[in-house]
């Protein structure tokens, strides 16, 4: 039997959300669903461990599930998909499916993920000013996730898409360094 990677599992069931979701027009419920689960998992590993167990069985996880949803007022499409991922033996990709549905609705309203790391956490003007100039720059809506790693020693390091801007200190020493190697 021939394996199918996470990742297209997750997207064949993201697209499967989004899908079912658009037909109902309950796409930016099912929206703000996704970003209530995904909170829930991050501040509580136990929902993912608990439906993930191979030892429950099915009916048992989906009556959870329903008193979970009620419990976070999800919409029904969302409980839906919930079921099946837990009918097809696939919570162990949960997050994944998440994260890809989430990745389809930014593409879908034409959000830009931007990714962008920096030495130390921005002040809240900095933010302000780096989101208008990459709205500027993507001429779209963008949706910055920061983050803090000092390794990079100062600057910004900007990835969105398959593009990168570096113009960290650290990547400005490691071309110098390249040229140098380069000249001898």
């Amino acid at each position: 039997m021939k394996k199918i990677s996470k990742s297209k599992i997750a997207v064949t069931y993201a697209l499967a959300l989004f899908e079912a979701a658009s037909e109902k027009k309950a796409v930016a419920k099912v929206y703000d669903d996704v970003k209530k689960l995904q909170a829930e998992m991050n501040q509580d590993d136990t929902l993912v461990k608990y439906f993930a167990n191979p030892l429950w069985n099915r009916e048992a996880k989906k009556d959870a599930l329903a008193a979970v949803a009620k419990k976070m007022k999800l919409n029904a499409e969302s409980l839906n998909c919930l079921d099946i991922v837990v009918d097809n033996e696939r919570w162990n990709v949960i997050r994944e499916i998440l994260q890809e549905f989430v990745h389809l609705y930014h593409q879908k309203n034409n959000i830009a993920e931007v990714e962008v790391q920096s030495a130390v956490e921005l002040s809240t003007a900095q933010a302000k000013k780096l989101e208008s100039a990459l709205e500027n720059l993507l001429k779209q809506k963008v949706l910055v996730s920061y983050l803090v790693k000092p390794e990079v020693l100062g600057g910004l390091k900007v990835k969105y898409g398959s593009k990168m801007i570096d113009d960290t200190l650290l990547g400005k020493l490691n071309r110098m360094e390249q040229v140098m190697k380069g000249g001898q």
